[in-house]
Formats: C-alpha cells, sequence, structure tokens
C-alpha cells in the first residue's frame, strides 16, 4: 500500500515537473524573453490552463500538493542564496529603516483597505499586500503556506503583483529619463528596490541607469526579501491564535522554512561557495519555485477567479501608487542629491 502512494505521488510530480521545465525552457525562446515573463509566471498560467480544460487523475494530487507544499518551502529556503549580510550593511542603515517603513505602511495599507473599501477576503488581501510589499510571486507564496488559503487566492495575488510589478519595471526608468523623478542615479537604485515588486524587475530597471544603480536596486530590494521572515512570524502568531479560537485543540504552527531562510542567508555570507555553484543553486531554485507554481495553477479554478471580480487588481492598483509616491518622498527626504 506504501508503495502504491508513493507511486501516485510520482506521477503527480512528474506531471508538475514537465510543466515546469516546459515553463522554463519557454523563457529562453527570444520573443518569451524579450516580453519580460519568467518561468514562474508562464507555469501560472500553463497550470491553469491546462488544470481547467483537463482534470488530470485524482491519483496524482497528492503529488501536485507535494510541489505546492513541501518544494514550495525548499524554494523558499533556497532563495536566501541570492543575498549576504555583507551587502546589507553595504548600503546601510538609512536604507533597512526605509524598507521597514515601506513594507509596513505597505501591509497595513493594504490590508485595512482591501478588507474595509473593498470588502475582500482578509486572507487575499494581504496575500496582495504582501506581495506587493516584499518581493512579488515568493512572497505570496511563502504567506500562502502559512495561510493555508484556497490556491485560487494566491493566483489572484501572482496575477496583481506581475502586473503592477511589470508596468513599474518599464515606466520608473521612462519617468527618470524624461525627467519627472529628478533623482540621482543612487537615489534611483533606492527608490526602484524600495518599491518595484520583483527582484528582477528591479534589477532591470536600475540598470536602464548604469550597472551600479541596478546594483543598488537590488541590494535594497534583498533587505526588503529578508524582512519576509519577521512577517511570516506575525502572521504565523496571529492565524495560529485564530486557529485555536476555532478549534479545541490545535497545534502551533512555526514557518521553520523563514528560519531555514536566514541561516542560508548566513551560510551565503561566509563565501564558502564559488559564485559558479551558487549561480547553480539559483537555477535550481527558480525549477523549484516554478514547479510550485504550476501545481498552484493546476489547483486553481476560473469560476473562483471570476466570482472575486476586479477588486484584487483596485487594490493592487492603489498599493501601486502608494509605492511610487511615499518611496519617491521618503528617498528625497533621507537621500540629498
Amino acid at each position: 500500500m506504501t508503495t502504491f502512494k508513493y507511486q501516485q505521488k510520482l506521477s503527480g510530480l512528474a506531471f508538475i515537473t514537465l510543466l515546469a521545465l516546459i515553463s522554463y525552457g519557454m523563457v529562453h525562446v527570444e520573443w518569451i524573453a524579450n516580453t519580460g515573463l519568467n518561468s514562474l509566471v508562464i507555469a501560472i498560467l500553463l497550470g491553469i490552463i491546462i488544470g481547467n480544460s483537463w482534470h488530470h487523475p485524482v491519483s496524482w494530487t497528492p503529488g501536485i500538493q507535494f510541489a505546492a507544499k513541501r518544494l514550495l518551502r525548499t524554494a523558499i529556503v533556497l532563495y536566501g542564496f541570492r543575498i549576504s549580510f555583507q551587502q546589507i550593511a553595504s548600503v546601510g542603515l538609512r536604507a533597512f529603516f526605509l524598507d521597514v517603513l515601506v513594507v509596513s505602511s505597505t501591509i497595513t495599507l493594504g490590508f485595512i483597505v482591501g478588507k474595509k473599501l473593498f470588502k475582500i477576503n482578509s486572507e487575499l488581501a494581504l496575500l496582495i499586500s504582501t506581495g506587493s510589499a516584499i518581493c512579488g510571486a515568493a512572497a505570496v507564496l511563502a504567506v500562502e503556506d502559512i495561510l493555508k488559503s484556497d490556491p485560487y487566492k494566491a493566483t489572484i495575488a501572482i496575477a496583481t503583483v506581475v502586473l503592477f510589478g511589470t508596468l513599474s519595471m518599464f515606466l520608473y526608468p521612462l519617468l527618470q529619463h524624461i525627467h519627472l523623478f529628478h533623482l540621482s542615479n543612487n537615489q534611483f537604485g533606492i527608490f526602484a528596490g524600495a518599491s518595484i515588486h520583483e527582484v528582477a524587475q528591479a534589477l532591470v530597471a536600475g540598470t536602464e541607469m548604469s550597472n551600479e544603480t541596478g546594483q543598488i536596486a537590488v541590494i535594497v530590494k534583498m533587505m526588503r526579501v529578508l524582512l519576509l521572515v519577521p512577517i511570516l512570524f506575525i502572521f504565523a502568531i496571529y492565524f495560529n491564535r485564530i486557529r485555536d479560537r476555532l478549534q479545541s485543540s490545535s497545534q502551533f504552527i512555526i514557518p521553520w522554512f523563514a528560519l531555514g531562510f536566514v541561516l542560508v542567508i548566513g551560510f551565503n555570507s561566509l563565501n564558502i561557495l564559488s559564485n559558479k555553484t551558487v549561480n547553480m543553486i539559483n537555477q535550481f531554485d527558480i525549477i523549484l519555485l516554478t514547479m510550485a507554481m504550476a501545481a498552484i495553477g493546476v489547483e486553481t479554478k476560473l469560476k473562483k477567479i471570476k466570482q472575486v471580480g476586479l477588486k484584487p487588481f483596485y487594490l493592487a492598483a492603489i498599493l501601486f501608487l502608494w509605492l511610487l509616491s511615499s518611496v519617491y518622498v521618503l528617498v528625497k527626504v533621507m537621500y540629498i542629491a
């Protein structure tokens, strides 16, 4: 019986691996690469299309859920190889304080506006807010693992951060080039890193000015990524208390993968591994994240997304404008050109 269940899990996992490899390969097609889409976005779109047009065997479900949960946690841990404590120190305490203000205010604003003004489900409001505030799709997936929410909520949240993150990536350099921002290259790097949704998007926007600006943008952005750890623990404590009220006995869920993320950052800071090895780990990590995205896409039903309507995108638009305006003012005040 155990062997049979193991084979069922492998079948579902093999299916998700195939979708992830197809998505990963599609990114390297020139015309797709020029659109700025990454393998994560393609995987979730491909998963949604297949999941809503073809019913996979029920026996595959354990493997699909394994990819959406267990592999996701491993991918978040390995995400720590993208940052080091030396990088964080290089931009100073001001940048860290700026990121703390941005992350805390964006999540708070998004949750209040989403729940009170748009009457959006609290879980969905948190997913959109955290994705906008911290690191896009990776943050959405990490928080979704804490909330244990329906897959369609993560899909909607990821769609919003992809849309407005991509808009930021193209709009911010344009506004800088036509002299509407009046930021120095250093200021623009900090602005991009503290306001744009995804790491890759911040890098592209910053590099439009110079390679040094791109590097500053990535470092400031990765400091926002590091703030994912305390946010995950805050959410874990809050939602564990809610579960305690609803259940007579419940187990406290600790986001161990968040601790693993910090430990990996610490290990990466020791510079024991070569750059080539770290790059290989990062590529493997992208594949794991892509598998998680594909699994969530397969489990997402379009009927539920249609029921939610456009309100999540209205919330994401407000957060986009908030990030643009508030970070611009903070950079201007905190960093004299």
